[in-house]
């Protein structure tokens, strides 16, 4: 009996948005190919469920022949074995290189060696995430890592000329990056309440003022590396808690800029010693690099928990925050001005990142 076939022939290799995501995921072709017929595709396209399991299994080696590529992006533009329009290889590097959340939130700060890696069976457990996206979206934090770390330039730009990804994921993955280099503490329990989202956004902060490019663009490992210079000179700064008469000066000018702007003006009058020691305290101990790894854990246990136990709003403390560095200008015994508003400026927008009500 004849048969007849329709067939088209042509060069333009075809991608499954969403079986290149069940790819990425974790998912084996027998997983992903029943929760495609849960999706109802059968019934939407008339195909059996050989031809579907057949179809997913053809794309699951293009995508396994294609990962090689996605490890070095440029290579995937410059290939010509496979015909893949430039929207569509944008596509496959943008979602490549994307994480979950839950996953960063259990590995950053952490060193990306071989000993992490053999935690991600418990990271998987503990965010159903499969073992398989773990390894990969690990393996992408590394690579990210080893390409970047030795670079002189801005760390977003280095990422982005040599991964081609988009503005915010170049910008996540410096923040990865720079956590890792410094080892910041995040997985503390008074830390869990804070996001990936809260950490990239201090992160961008300290890259912008405590690292080295922030005073010259052209040193190794601008982005990477904090000022260490600038962290023993924060020592400076302990003269506004050591000095009594600076100390009751700087209170008398914070207490007259808040009076009637604040609702909690009583228990920041009260306070004042206390909340001032706290933050310079965590200044001058930054010359140590356990303490500069404990930065989130000691900005939240001496002053984000103090305030939030007066019940300070979020809005008062930036208020506060912003008074207290910038009354300082006015202490004409004060001699650290630049270092003073270095300093301050960034741990306001650590803190107000972290203070969540």
């Amino acid at each position: 009996m004849a048969v007849e076939l329709d067939v088209f022939v042509g060069n333009t290799t075809l991608i499954d948005k969403d079986v290149y995501q069940l790819w990425l995921d974790g998912y084996s072709v027998s997983d992903a190919v029943t929760i495609r017929i849960q999706s109802g595709i059968l019934e939407q396209t008339g195909a059996t469920q050989d031809v579907l399991e057949s179809d997913t299994m053809d794309h699951y080696r293009a995508f396994q022949m294609l990962e090689r590529l996605l490890h070095c992006p440029s290579k995937l533009t410059n290939q010509l074995l496979f015909q893949i329009p430039p929207p569509m290889q944008s596509m496959l590097i943008e979602k490549y290189y994307t994480f979950d959340e839950p996953f960063v939130r259990e590995v950053l700060g952490k060193k990306l060696s071989k000993g992490t890696k053999k935690d991600l069976d418990d990271v998987s457990a503990k965010t159903t995430i499969t073992l398989k996206s773990c390894r990969r979206q690990f393996d992408n934090f590394k690579r990210v890592f080893k390409v970047v770390e030795e670079m002189k330039g801005p760390l977003v730009e280095n990422i982005q000329q040599n991964f081609l990804l988009s503005d915010r994921l170049a910008s996540d993955y410096a923040a990865i990056v720079f956590f890792a280099n410094n080892r910041f503490e995040t997985g503390k329990k008074k830390l869990q309440y804070l996001t990936f989202e809260d950490f990239a956004s201090c992160g961008k902060h300290l890259i912008h003022n405590w690292t080295l490019g922030a005073v010259d663009c052209m040193v190794d490992d601008m982005d990477v590396d904090l000022d260490r210079e600038f962290l023993q000179d924060l020592k400076d700064l302990k003269v506004l808690i050591t000095d009594k008469d600076l100390l009751d000066q700087h209170k008398s000018l914070v207490c007259t800029a808040l009076r009637s702007k604040v609702s909690s003006f009583t228990e920041m009058e009260a306070n004042f010693k206390n909340l001032s020691r706290a933050l310079i305290n965590i200044a001058a101990k930054l010359i140590h690099t356990k303490d500069v790894r404990d930065l989130f854990i000691d900005l939240v246990e001496k002053f984000i928990e103090p305030c939030k136990s007066d019940r300070l709003s979020c809005n008062d403390v930036g208020i506060f925050l912003t008074q207290y560095m910038n009354t300082a200008r006015a202490l004409d015994a004060f001699k650290h001005q630049s270092l003073w508003e270095r300093y301050m400026g960034t741990i306001k927008s650590c803190i107000i990142t972290m203070y969540h009500e």
